[in-house]
């Protein structure tokens, strides 16, 4: 089935590229992105999209082509709907969005309710084009700011927000029943979101405090104190890895420098890692050097944290 989806704003890359593991993309274009995908369902896992849609056509970004796309459509709705317009910050579209809303429901056949519609049309205009589609629902983005790490039992400063730590675990392609491991889990940010996706999940860290914290977090998680660069781990036997590597000079290493420590873990990483996974890796700098001794980079991310901090992730194979 062909969707199509209304993106976050948070990375001009990353919610395009979390899409991938649902689907492939067929278009995007700011913050509006075309997919093939099996079961729409799926895509209730994803973390950095709004609204999933059936796709049903894009134009030109005018109202005559807008118009003539209706037309052609041909849509008619036996419940109520609304037509709903987004304009995204690049697009070339003329028309306001009350216009082409208006414009929207008048070549709609059906009852119209702007209060309680039962169906809602949605037209997203980015660049220089405009995708029409039926909303199918949309991502409970709601339930991240809920899971805030302030609210668990143990709460350590500087932890990955679940939405991004979801969005990692979407990138590595993990699915239901595969083992997901963390090799730096920390207070188990990356661990909970897996779980919460089915995923059989693994962790270990050598700070003991944070490793209690991470069981008290996840009861039932698989967790082990263990040195990232010498891994209690058989060969080949995680289906994919997510980690935050550590970057500051108070952490719990036994390697001589923080250099080793990342060379040294990301060879541990590809050694314990299956054939064809991924690992996606968060650095606060760039590691390439390292990871390209033991991986091929898939992607490489940057997210601006504040003035002296940019988060980097790789996704590597």
């Amino acid at each position: 089935m062909r969707l199509l989806f209304e993106l976050s704003g948070e990375h001009p890359d990353l919610p395009a590229a979390e899409l991938e593991c649902v689907g492939s993309v067929l278009a995007r274009n700011t913050q509006v992105a075309v997919l093939e995908c099996s079961d729409p369902e799926d895509a209730r896992r994803l973390s950095l999209s709004h609204v999933v849609m059936e796709f049903l056509g894009e134009c030109p970004a005018t109202r005559e082509a807008c118009a003539a796309l209706l037309r052609d459509l041909g849509l008619e709705s036996n419940t109520p709907f609304a037509a709903r317009v987004k304009k995204m910050h690049d697009t070339t579209m003329q028309e306001s969005q009350l216009t082409l809303e208006r414009l929207m429901g008048s070549l709609i056949s059906g009852p119209v309710s702007l209060d309680s519609p039962a169906v809602e049309y949605r037209a997203v205009c980015a660049g220089d084009r405009c995708f029409i589609g039926k909303v199918l629902f949309r991502i409970d983005r709601g339930g991240y700011a809920y899971r805030n790490p302030m609210r668990r039992s143990f709460f350590h400063p500087g932890v990955m927000m679940p939405i991004l730590a979801r969005a990692l675990v979407n990138l590595a392609g993990t699915a239901a029943g595969e083992r997901l491991f963390d090799p730096f889990c920390g207070t188990g940010g990356v661990l909970l979101e897996g779980d919460l996706l089915g995923v059989s999940v693994i962790g270990s860290d050598m700070d003991p405090v944070m490793l209690a914290g991470c069981r008290a977090n996840l009861p039932d998680a698989d967790l082990v104190r263990a040195d990232a660069t010498d891994l209690p781990l058989r060969d080949r036997s995680v289906d994919a890895i997510v980690t935050d590597l550590p970057y500051g000079q108070s952490v719990c290493i036994r390697g001589e420098s923080i250099e080793n420590l990342y060379d040294e873990s990301l060879g541990e990483m590809r050694r314990v890692l299956v054939p064809g996974g991924k690992a996606v890796v968060v650095t606060h700098r760039d590691i390439r050097e390292y990871a390209l001794r033991h991986f091929r980079c898939a992607g490489h991310y940057e997210q601006r944290v504040h003035k002296s901090l940019t988060r980097r992730i790789l996704v590597l194979e």
